[in-house]
């Protein structure tokens, strides 16, 4: 909800850079990111759950770094880029892998953690965590998930990130014929 007349007193202009589109906001300072985006942009897919920073459901990517939106102010997201579950799908309309890998896996139940999960699962495969189910398990640690789908959503990593690990062989084995092709 945007801020009334009264409550601009005080009130700062940010502009966030949120999955490719600037936002210009007048917001209190201590406004949150996680309520910038769910309040006054209507970006509900990133969701409030403890609070606090104990839960992971405000996960998001802010400059490619997984960070939890509920301990972030706004203001220090301005100039940054922002990642929310909204953005990381092509505009087109295709799953990113991990959303397929979450589909195929069945990890999620209720589906309230499930896009702060998507998205620490997203950083902990980019940040090459992902080489075992002890590892996925330890990289994703900060995010809970009431149901208990755990054994799901580490299934959901692993394929996720065996899939990234194939296309990357496969880029790089074409990019090593194209560079033979250039020598001979």
């Amino acid at each position: 909800m945007p801020l009334a007349p009264h409550d601009l007193a005080g009130a700062i202009p940010v502009t966030l850079t949120i999955n490719g589109r600037d936002h210009p906001l007048m917001l209190d300072p201590r406004t949150t990111l996680l309520d910038a985006l769910r309040e006054q942009l209507g970006l509900t897919g990133t969701k409030k759950g403890c609070d606090h920073g104990q839960c992971g459901a405000c996960t998001l990517h802010l400059e490619g770094e997984r960070v939890l939106a509920c301990l972030t102010l706004a203001a220090q997201a301005e100039g940054r880029g922002i990642t929310t579950i909204e953005g990381l799908a092509p505009e087109d309309g295709t799953l990113h892998a991990v959303q397929a890998a979450f589909l195929a896996e069945d990890a999620f139940q209720c589906g309230y953690c499930t896009p702060g999960q998507i998205m620490s699962a997203v950083a902990c495969i980019r940040e090459g965590h992902a080489g075992s189910d002890a590892e996925i398990r330890e990289y994703m640690a900060g995010n809970l998930c009431r149901c208990g789908a755990y054994p799901n959503i580490v299934a959901a990593v692993r394929r996720a990130g065996l899939d990234a690990a194939v296309r990357r062989a496969g880029l790089d084995a074409a990019v090593r014929r194209a560079a033979q092709e250039v020598q001979a």
